[in-house]
């Protein structure tokens, strides 16, 4: 354990460092313009068809994926603080680079590189909230991480209708500027906190230790699992609702919810939800989770998608702050970044398998059962993640004893 967490009382407030962290979360986030509206600008502004602005939109995520990986490497090697210095400001220049390209080979290339750089800082973030925090702070640390996050992208999403309007470049420069501002509160305000590794130890490989460490796995095919339920709110529903009738301005009214009910209800739940048992609140966070979506199988209007939505997020809200926190107590010390890094690679898998499973699901044996699949899925998922309980507090309990 570092320094830092050694000397902070047990009932002192979050340390400065922390809030810093908080600060450069909402501010990167108030400023993601590029991202939603980049599909918008490639085909309008650069004249793409929609299938090669698609590719170039699915190039940012690929970046993202590899960006879990090789961000909790040098978390880990060259410190946390460096690594998000270098996402931040490196993530100002691939915004720039993106918005100026005209060939398509540098268009490829500039948006591999915003995906890469602008994720590099997340495996990083959750290993400094581990360092700097006791396990019983974690929670509530990750849960206010989460809705700093949530509320700049509620704002984000408004603000950069009104920007585009005015012309895309704009949307690039500003989207630059505020990781550049993040990456100045990182220099200023945030120490490295990468744990001190002893006089005589030689870095370990993560392979070996990896392959052996059951549970690890176990909790990573879990992810995958709810990551491939939680996307069907981007992808699947959209198509259900419209198969019900409804415009695609109802569904952005409902999905607007899990924005709304994030930044209301998250400041309310996160003190309490740090005081349950971190395995067991994972696992009904993402029963009700599966749950929530498989209210899609019975409803059919605006009020009953909304309903589900409401339902889901308060999962999700459990899921976001607790994850973190399980996870950094299962990593050994010395590989703390790259099993956050895994562990956000699992959630990009599933972000591909999710789509593609809602939607050719949905295509083959309708709604229905799509939505009670969800629902079965996060069943499954709760009955395998409470059973790892007794293993993950074991863990946490030798990781802390060697700490």
């Amino acid at each position: 354990m570092s320094a830092t967490a050694v000397d902070t009382p047990r009932s002192a407030a979050l340390p400065r460092a922390f809030w810093a962290l908080w600060v450069c979360q909402l501010v990167n986030r108030l400023g993601s313009f590029v991202q939603p509206f980049l599909v918008l600008y490639l085909t309008q502004d650069r004249q793409l068809t929609v299938g090669m602005a698609g590719a170039v939109a699915a190039a940012v995520g690929a970046g993202s994926v590899v960006a879990q990986f090789v961000g909790g490497f040098l978390a880990d090697r060259v410190g946390r603080r460096l690594t998000m210095l270098i996402c931040f400001f490196g993530t100002g220049g691939a915004l720039i680079l993106l918005g100026s390209a005209r060939a398509m080979a540098l268009i490829w290339v500039s948006a591999f590189l915003v995906g890469l750089l602008g994720d590099l800082f997340r495996p990083a973030v959750q290993a400094t909230v581990a360092d700097l925090l006791r396990p019983t702070e974690r929670v509530r640390a990750y849960g206010l991480l989460f809705w700093a996050i949530n509320l700049g992208f509620s704002v984000s999403t408004v603000s950069a209708g009104v920007l585009a309007s005015l012309g895309y470049s704009l949307l690039f420069w500003v989207n630059a500027g505020t990781s550049v501002i993040a990456g100045l509160v990182i220099w200023a305000m945030v120490p490295e906190s990468r744990p001190a590794p002893e006089p005589d130890a030689v870095g370990r490989s993560l392979l070996p230790v990896v392959v052996r460490d059951t549970v690890f796995l176990l909790m990573i095919l879990i992810q995958i699992g709810y990551a491939t339920i939680y996307m069907q709110g981007y992808s699947t529903l959209p198509l259900a609702m419209s198969e019900d009738g409804l415009s695609s301005r109802t569904y952005g009214l409902v999905i607007a919810l899990n924005g709304v009910v994030i930044v209301l209800a998250q400041p309310f739940l996160g003190r309490w939800m740090a005081k349950l048992d971190r395995p067991k609140l994972l696992a009904s966070s993402m029963l009700v989770v599966g749950l929530g979506f498989g209210l899609g199988a019975v409803v059919h209007d605006w009020w009953g998608y909304g309903l589900s939505v409401v339902v889901w997020t308060l999962g999700e809200i459990g899921f976001a702050a607790v994850i973190g926190a399980v996870f950094a107590d299962l990593a050994p010390v010395d590989l703390r970044g790259r099993y956050m890094g895994l562990s956000g690679m699992a959630f990009g898998v599933g972000t591909v398998i999710g789509p593609l499973a809602g939607a050719n699901a949905l295509e083959q044996f309708g709604p229905t059962v799509t939505w009670l699949g969800c629902a079965v899925l996060g069943v499954a998922i709760f009955i395998g993640q409470y059973a790892l309980a007794p293993a993950l507090h074991a863990r946490a309990e030798a990781n802390a004893a060697t700490a």
